[in-house]
């Protein structure tokens, strides 16, 4: 049931809309289509907990006061099913209520910010009280084709649109697109990083840092179906939807923590929260806990 409530209508008061970033772009060197060597990693993944039971499990947002909330696309990811549900964990692992909150068709990257759980949801995002998954509104993003992982930068929430390579965001009620560029093809991943957004990409498997004007500078490129991207000391962690993870150093060096393709084991939206990553896997329909430790 939905219902109008006085935080939702404070937190978006609180957010300021803006213009779409000016596009402008940093012209790709001689080099940009670079494989990127690899090199030894100064961190290992070692495995904390496994949860079971997801369906078609894809992104994650840290719940308020602990645990995680992980979104359910249960059906196909383009599907208008309504079959679609948000699950809430425990920072162990338990699965706390499977149905969190209901009522979704495809529900894919999510974002805590200023109280209130914002939800990506094929060409709908969500709003959701975080405290008990009460479907607070809905707004339609017009124009958008496959709206993938959400992020909380500068002051408003973006959104990536996975077959529109597009970024869009939303401010207020208002949305529009926010960065549109041929090298954001399959775009997925988003990480805000200080003054800039990290940006990871499909079709090209190549990492962005795009700063607040909208200029994209390449990190890397040549990482197998590029699905997500978290921030670590040194570097950053990039998984792969075929079943990688690597980590990339600040000099865009590579080296692989983790492959589990031949499990069958798809790495989805990887967060890193501290020293900690959560991974859900849309098959076999897990979510994984890794902690960060030093190598050696």
């Amino acid at each position: 049931m939905m219902r109008t409530t006085t935080s939702l209508l404070a937190a978006l008061a609180l957010i300021a809309a803006c213009e779409p970033a000016n596009r402008t772009t940093e012209t790709p060197g001689p080099d940009s289509l670079r494989q990127t060597p690899e090199t030894d990693a100064p961190i290992r993944l070692v495995e904390r907990w496994k949860a079971e039971g997801f369906a078609s499990p894809k992104g994650v947002a840290a719940a308020p006061g602990g645990g995680y909330f992980i979104s359910n696309i249960a059906g196909e990811p383009d599907a208008r099913d309504g079959s679609g549900w948000i699950s809430k964990v425990s920072a162990e692992g338990e699965v706390l209520e499977e149905r969190f909150a209901t009522g979704m068709d495809a529900p894919q990257g999510m974002v805590v910010d200023r109280g209130i759980l914002y939800v990506a949801d094929i060409d709908r995002i969500h709003l959701v009280d975080p405290d008990d998954g009460t479907l607070l509104t809905t707004f339609d993003i017009k124009g958008a084709v496959a709206l993938a992982d959400m992020a909380a930068w500068n002051a408003t929430v973006l959104v990536s649109d996975s077959a529109g390579g597009k970024i869009w965001r939303l401010a207020g009620d208002e949305s529009g697109i926010w960065l549109e560029d041929e090298r954001l093809a399959g775009v997925t991943g988003l990480e805000p990083d200080g003054d800039r957004l990290l940006v990871a990409t499909k079709a090209s498997g190549t990492l962005y840092a795009v700063n607040e004007a909208g200029a994209l500078s390449e990190i890397v490129t040549g990482l197998d179906e590029a699905e997500s991207v978290g921030r670590t000391e040194g570097g950053y962690l990039v998984s792969g939807l075929p079943g990688q993870v690597w980590f990339v150093s600040d000099k865009g060096e590579t080296a692989e923590l983790l492959n589990t393709q031949e499990n069958g084991i798809l790495q989805n939206d990887l967060t890193v929260f501290g020293d900690t990553v959560i991974i859900p896997n849309m098959l076999p329909g897990t979510v994984t806990a890794w902690t960060i430790e030093a190598a050696g």
